[in-house]
């Protein structure tokens, strides 16, 4: 059991590899293939539990450690709690694949591809479950790895993220299965590893969505002012001068300025602020979004956008929050005795708010670690004809969460077959064409203007139509059907296992 601990260990650990910077994404099946191989032998399911914590825990302390900056550096917390609250987050996460873990090992049938399909199925509805339970976390779900160019890429206008993680889950598996079934079943499970493969190159080169109208000029900023110097009451005019003047610089139909890009609430602006910047872009006929901080009437602070210039002025508030960097969670309010978070008490936004009519276009707004949910942002489909989402990632400071965040923005762009904006402080601003396809990003901590045209999309893909609910429906199936195949196996196939359960 101890050497079964220490290979799942660095087989999740593995599994980073295949997200991007690094991009590796062949990696991912390599490492899910090791954690179905080493379940199938766990001889009971405390064991198995055991595997798929310690899978999640290489994956998760490998591939989100960049939380650690957010707390110590910026946050203000002491080292060793930093520390700890991280350990103690990523055991958290790492309870997921230990419920595949215990499920898979206590469920399994000893049938080659009941298994593997058993396996997938608790996989994918583990990390949809991880998805939503809590606010969510879906960071690192295993279908991000499987962006172009990837032949899998073309199932997430049909399936989502997380049908994509059901593939990888049931190719991997089938891959072990087969590797070890001699030659006849090398020969199926290659056949529809194949089949599978084929078939989601032909999906990538399905136009779900078409081009309408004129390409217009967006200019995306980024500010790349450091997080520990953005709240200094001494910079305050320099952030705010260097802010109007790059809107001001570009010749463009619409520019975008990042998230909270004012350190301050709209209230504590300097007189006619805002005025300067609207009046500015009318000048050139151009529409300017702003990320700013807004409290209402009633004293509720939101992370917000606005847009001044040619188009009436309109208004969006961040809906999905981040616990503890937005919002405390009931029980936690003691973490902020420790924690220097501004603005960490603010108040979500409606869950459902139209497109923001700009440049001609039909713009959907969401705001940072909002983009993770796309069962959230197919909300404004079919209105929507472009994406747009405003982020501040220098609380991460130079770590895999830009380059992490950039490749969940690339799917969110392929569900919904809408070019995908991103106008970020520090990093990565890009514009993402409906394929997935880059079509232009700023180095990181730079200050500069992604200057760019665009056409807006209409259209639906199935996603968008049918949201998570047909990978659901398939997780379900394949659940039901492992258990079938378990009550129908044979009783000496039932009886191998069950010694090695009552030994333990």
């Amino acid at each position: 059991m101890r050497a079964a601990w220490w290979l799942a260990l660095p087989a999740g650990g593995l599994s980073v590899l295949a997200f991007s910077p690094f991009d590796l994404f062949p990696l991912a099946f390599v490492s899910l293939g090791v954690l179905f191989a080493l379940l199938r032998r766990a001889r009971s399911t405390r064991q198995g539990a055991l595997i798929g914590f310690a899978w999640g825990m290489g994956a998760f302390l490998c591939g989100v450690s960049w939380l650690y900056v957010a707390l110590n550096r910026y946050g203000g917390v002491p080292m060793p709690l930093a520390a700890l609250a991280i350990a103690l987050f990523c055991a958290y996460l790492s309870l997921f694949p230990a419920l595949v873990g215990a499920l898979f090992s206590h469920w399994r049938t000893g049938g080659r591809y009941a298994d593997a399909v058993l396996f997938a199925a608790v996989w994918m509805l583990a990390e949809l479950g991880r998805g939503w339970v809590f606010t969510g976390f879906p960071w690192l779900s295993i279908g991000y790895t499987q962006t172009p160019p990837s032949p899998f890429a073309g199932y997430f206008p049909l399936l989502g993220v997380y049908g994509v993680s059901a593939l990888v889950g049931v190719v991997s598996a089938l891959a072990v299965t087969c590797w070890r079934g001699g030659r006849r079943s090398a020969w199926i499970g290659g056949g529809l590893v194949t089949l599978t493969m084929i078939l989601g190159a032909g999906l990538a080169r399905v136009a779900w969505t078409e081009a309408e109208g004129e390409p217009i000029r967006v200019a995306l900023l980024q500010t790349a002012i450091e997080q520990d110097l953005k709240w200094r009451p001494d910079l305050v005019q320099e952030w705010l001068r260097v802010n109007a003047a790059m809107a001001a610089a570009p010749e463009a139909d619409l520019i975008v300025l990042p998230e909270t890009s004012l350190p301050m609430l709209v209230e504590h602006l300097p007189e006619g602020y805002l005025d300067l910047l609207a009046a500015d872009a009318r000048v050139r006929s151009a529409d300017l979004v702003v990320g700013v901080f807004h409290r209402d009437e009633q004293g509720r602070i939101y992370n917000a956008a606005v847009s001044l210039g040619q188009a009436p002025s309109q208004f969006y508030a961040k809906h999905h929050l981040v616990p503890f960097g937005e919002f405390s969670p009931p029980l936690f309010g003691w973490f902020y005795e420790f924690a220097d978070i501004p603005m960490s008490d603010q108040s979500p936004g409606p869950a459902v708010q139209a497109p923001m009519a700009l440049a001609g276009q039909r713009v959907a707004i969401n705001i940072c670690y909002e983009d993770l949910f796309g069962r959230e942002l197919i909300r404004t489909l079919p209105e929507a004809t472009l994406m747009l989402n405003l982020s501040n990632l220098a609380w991460y400071g130079r770590s895999l969460a830009q380059p992490q965040h950039l490749q969940i923005a690339r799917v969110r762009a392929i569900e919904t077959g809408r070019p995908m904006l991103r106008s970020t402080n520090t990093g990565m601003t890009a514009v993402i064409q409906p394929d997935g396809r880059v079509a232009g990003v700023l180095p990181q901590f730079e200050r500069g203007a992604l200057e760019v045209e665009v056409r807006g999309y209409t259209g639906m893909t199935p996603y968008a139509r049918l949201g998570d609910f047909p990978a659901l429906a398939l997780g379900l199936l394949g659940l039901l059907g492992g258990l079938a195949g378990r009550r129908h196996a044979s009783h000496p196939a039932r009886a191998s296992f069950a010694p090695e359960r009552e030994s333990q």
